[in-house]
């Protein structure tokens, strides 16, 4: 990644980093992701998934920047279009620390825009969390992100992070695995008090995932609030938090 070069053309293959553009820039947008779903009513080109995005139609779009993620984007696809001659930003996030510093990265320093407001504003929003002590959460918690097989979070994710600052310990934080797959009997047992789950990647619901944890709360959370990084942090905070105090 090389910067300096005015940008006037981005390509988004993260939905997060699409929202985050769309916000605060939105003419620079050329292309997203099939998944980019944030701000509604987005109308830029899409060019397939983030993990089969159509390489050929997005090096035809002669973006002066792509933005991608290392964990939701394929190496293959980003060497492609590294090949075909195109600047490729991959942004790497697994705690909200990082993910500040990332969309300052591709906002001020590759897209070349003023620091938004927005950024400014979530960071506040989780300063201003009241302390936790990480020795003392609130709930001890198994936090599925897919069914058939069960995966759930484990070490070093972006989502454990914030749960954490929520007062939610996760009870896989410390497997070797990021998403481990774990035997429902095994998550059952693991001695929670509390199932957290998203509606993405999976779209858990209430008649969908709690049944699978009898006699145990169930917190049904929003996903984009869970595990997108950008202007969804400003109001993460408190829709998560009153998210899981419903449940417990």
């Amino acid at each position: 990644m090389t910067y300096g070069a005015p940008v006037r053309k981005v390509v988004s293959l993260v939905p997060s980093l699409t929202e985050a553009v769309a916000v605060t820039a939105p003419e620079l947008l050329a292309g997203v992701t099939d998944w980019c779903s944030h701000p509604a009513g987005l109308d830029v080109p899409r060019i397939g998934g983030t993990k089969n995005p159509d390489t050929a139609r997005i090096a035809a779009l002669a973006p002066d920047l792509v933005i991608a993620n290392e964990e939701e984007n394929r190496p293959a696809d980003l060497a492609a279009l590294r090949a075909a001659g195109l600047n490729v930003l991959v942004t790497e996030v697994r705690d909200l620390p990082q993910a500040f510093r990332e969309l300052d990265r591709v906002l001020v320093r590759g897209c070349g825009l003023a620091r938004p407001d927005w950024l400014d504003a979530a960071e506040a929003a989780w300063r201003e969390l009241p302390a936790l002590s990480v020795g003392e959460p609130r709930w001890a918690a198994v936090v599925p992100i897919w069914r058939r097989p069960w995966m759930v979070l484990g070490r070093d994710t972006f989502a454990g992070d914030l749960l954490a600052r929520l007062g939610v310990r996760n009870l896989y934080a410390d497997h070797p695995d990021r998403y481990p797959r774990i035997p429902l009997d095994e998550l059952n047992d693991r001695g929670a008090d509390l199932v957290v789950l998203p509606d993405e990647p999976y779209r858990f619901a209430a008649d969908d995932g709690p049944e699978s944890f009898p006699g145990l709360p169930a917190a049904l959370v929003s996903g984009r609030h869970l595990t997108w990084y950008g202007p969804s942090l400003v109001e993460a905070p408190g829709v998560l938090g009153a998210e899981l105090g419903a449940a417990g």
